[in-house]
């Protein structure tokens, strides 16, 4: 059948293929992808090229559907998997799987399988493990995103801290301790805020850091500090260039060291910060990924040593962590809407994956049956102006406080242009 995908040819070589997909084998699944929203990973994978561990060598011959945070519904099932996926049945995908042991994931390695697609070929290997997971949600940007959160859920778990005496690791973040959020006003910082004010277990502080005023700006619109009291957790917002020492500052916020920092950007300066706010038994957790793979910064071992300070990171989540998201959403205890500022067809996916650093704002949001360019929410009501789609859609987004929903989804999948 015809199918229309963003690929990856190579080194900053992304492109928007029309070809054939094969008839699928009694042991595959093909899905017709309705939403992808763009990861920081693909735009990692999609500079590197082959230098990305995750990137065959042969992509060039063979070139690789990009982007994994993708929800669409069963087109077809083979009869291996008719008992267990029906046509029309909503899915997720759970990227983070093991391919034969080649570290190899959907949207980075196949030409047939990955998020920035009309359609896909579900391979065997995504079934047998259990990721592709079936998704009751109403709105299809929910089942993008319980992906990225399920990466927070995940980095969350990942926390431990120490029983005095005898060494047991308690997992998790710290019940009503410090927290601190470092450069966490991007995308994945917002849900990683909704996550630890909405989440099975709170801290009793947050503090959260980020040098751009505008995002910082829309994170507190977003969390305010009133929710956030009514959860038991006192928020605290931070621009470090406002502060002659960001360090003494959050310590005087939290009238010690801090149980738990998160550090959300891959800089030196921003590791060193996390290392010197660090409490006794703190853990630091490493949660952006760097595309340098020589990337250090220094550690104060004294503290290792003396302190009890510890240091995690994890890259993507579980099966289980992506359930967890999506029982969290489902029930309205959190909201990732928040995380989305994009909103864009398949014809703006490649630009804004190569770009995406330099394009303000969270999440970009790609609908794959559309034709829409990259544009940003904010903007809809002066676009409307002389557009009656965004019109309509600045109308409902302002209804929501500003945010996309399901109702402002379901709106543009019926009126929105079809590629």
């Amino acid at each position: 059948m015809r199918n229309r995908a963003v690929r990856l040819h190579g080194q900053n070589d992304l492109r928007l293929d029309t070809f054939e997909l094969p008839d699928i084998r009694e042991d595959e699944i093909l899905a017709r992808v309705v939403s992808d929203s763009i990861c920081m990973s693909t735009y990692k994978a999609a500079i590197q090229g082959t230098r990305h561990k995750r990137v065959p060598a042969n992509v060039a011959e063979h070139p690789a559907i990009v982007g994994h945070e993708c929800c669409g519904v069963i087109e077809r099932a083979g009869a291996r998997w008719q008992d267990r996926f029906a046509p029309g049945d909503r899915f997720t995908l759970q990227a983070n799987m093991d391919y034969h042991g080649t570290g190899m994931n959907p949207g980075y390695a196949f030409e047939f399988c990955g998020g920035a697609s009309q359609y896909a070929v579900l391979f065997p290997e995504i079934m047998e493990q259990g990721c592709l997971l079936k998704y009751g949600g109403e709105a299809f940007f929910n089942g993008s995103l319980s992906e990225p959160m399920s990466c927070i859920v995940g980095a969350f778990k990942a926390q431990y801290h120490t029983r005095p005496g005898d060494y047991g690791h308690e997992m998790g973040i710290r019940a009503g301790g410090n927290m601190a959020i470092l450069g966490g006003a991007g995308p994945m910082g917002l849900g990683a805020i909704d996550y630890a004010l909405h989440g099975p277990r709170q801290p009793g502080l947050l503090v959260v850091t980020d040098i751009d005023r505008r995002r910082l700006d829309r994170a507190a619109r977003i969390h305010a500090q009133e929710e956030a009291g009514r959860m038991g957790v006192r928020l605290a917002w931070v621009n470090p260039d406002d502060e002659a020492d960001v360090v003494r500052t959050l310590r005087g916020i939290a009238g010690r060291g801090f149980d738990d920092v998160f550090v959300f950007t891959p800089k030196d300066e921003v590791v060193r910060q996390a290392d010197a706010l660090l409490d006794q038994d703190g853990c630091l957790n490493f949660f952006a990924g760097p595309t340098d793979r020589a990337f250090s910064a220094a550690f104060n071992f004294y503290d290792v040593h003396y302190a009890a300070h510890h240091l995690v990171g994890t890259s993507g989540g579980s099966i289980q962590d992506m359930r967890d998201a999506q029982a969290l959403i489902a029930a309205g205890r959190i909201n990732p809407a928040g995380m989305i500022t994009h909103i864009g067809g398949l014809d703006a996916a490649a630009r804004a994956t190569l770009n995406l650093p330099d394009i303000p704002g969270g999440k970009k949001l790609i609908y794959t049956h559309l034709r829409l360019p990259l544009t940003a929410i904010e903007d809809f009501a002066r676009l409307g102006k002389g557009n009656a789609l965004f019109a309509a859609l600045a109308e409902i987004c302002n209804r929501h406080d500003g945010l996309w929903s399901a109702e402002a989804e379901a709106y543009l999948l019926a009126h929105g242009e079809k590629i």
